[in-house]
């Protein structure tokens, strides 16, 4: 069955652009491909000509997903099971499709109403992009930019979606309880990255977070410590993850959702893999550091 092949890039409408610019060049260190003339950026990582979108606006969320296929051939092909199943797909304009960077592209929602668009034939720079500040590059090319986790009404529902429509494959599950939270995620690869998407139930926004890999270890210590000086609020510590084996951490956005930087990812290979269930988030840290705050003493006259 054809369907996607990689997360190829995301847009972000976001509240504070000039924000958005120092953190995602200076802590997380992206390149700036284009800025256009309402100030909105285009970001790079690698060979692609871009990745990411970032735009001004109230939304402070998500605006797009884009999942790449491979050619026409297999957008039609997922395009006639995404109308089987009552999808209402809309074809892309060529403006939209040049402000893409690609050649073709069609617009969507998923079950949970996430902006979806499906796309082939991404621009590549004259160049590839070699990061000042994550000297050593990041992961990506034809694993995509990375993976993200999104929030989901119906797990079930969505679960059908993304693998009997969009063809993602699974990959694992972790079911737990995460300081006192309780943790039922999937997990689904398009490509030999150990996943491209992830969801569980709902969350506040559109995504819990995204994900960059960087070729080396350090890099993951390095970008913890620019978060820390740039006052990026760390939500969980260094630790590894058991299922994807990812060294990481996750920090705040200046739009509030979340972001993992990490090292060492698995890779998947189909021939082979048995989905499996764990029953923990991180086999040492990903600890929250709100945990272990110092609680303030309890005010006069409250003892």
């Amino acid at each position: 069955m054809k369907g996607v092949t990689q997360l190829g890039y995301m847009g972000f409408e976001v509240k504070h652009l000039e924000a958005w610019e120092k953190f995602t060049t200076e802590v997380l260190g992206l390149g700036i491909r284009e800025r256009q003339a309402d100030g909105a950026l285009r970001l790079c990582l690698d060979s692609y000509k871009q990745r990411f979108f970032v735009s001004e606006g109230p939304l402070n969320d998500v605006s797009v997903f884009g999942w790449e296929v491979a050619d026409d051939a297999a957008l039609a092909e997922v395009v006639a099971r995404l109308e089987g199943v009552g999808v209402r797909v809309t074809a892309g304009s060529a403006e939209e499709a040049a402000l893409r960077s690609v050649e073709k592209l069609v617009k969507l929602e998923d079950p949970s109403g996430n902006p979806l668009e499906l796309y082939f034939g991404a621009e590549r720079a004259s160049q590839p992009f070699v990061s000042d500040v994550v000297q050593g590059g990041f992961v990506a090319e034809e694993q995509g930019l990375g993976h993200c986790v999104v929030s989901a009404r119906d797990k079930e529902e969505a679960t059908r979606f993304y693998a009997e429509v969009l063809g993602f494959r699974l990959s694992d599950h972790i079911r737990c309880t995460f300081y006192g939270f309780p943790v039922d995620l999937s997990f689904f690869h398009a490509n030999a990255r150990h996943h491209s998407l992830a969801f569980g139930g709902p969350q506040k926004k559109r995504i819990h977070h995204f994900m960059l890999e960087a070729k080396h270890m350090d890099e993951v210590g390095l970008c913890f410590d620019r978060a820390l000086k740039a006052g990026v609020p760390i939500m969980q510590t260094l630790g590894r993850h058991p299922n994807d084996r990812m060294f990481s951490f996750y920090a705040k956005t200046p739009s509030g959702f979340q972001f993992e930087f990490g090292w060492g990812g698995r890779e998947v290979d189909d021939a082979t893999w048995e989905p499996t269930e764990y029953n923990c988030i991180s086999e040492w840290g990903h600890h929250p550091p709100i945990a272990f705050a110092p609680k303030a003493p309890p005010k006069e006259g409250q003892r």
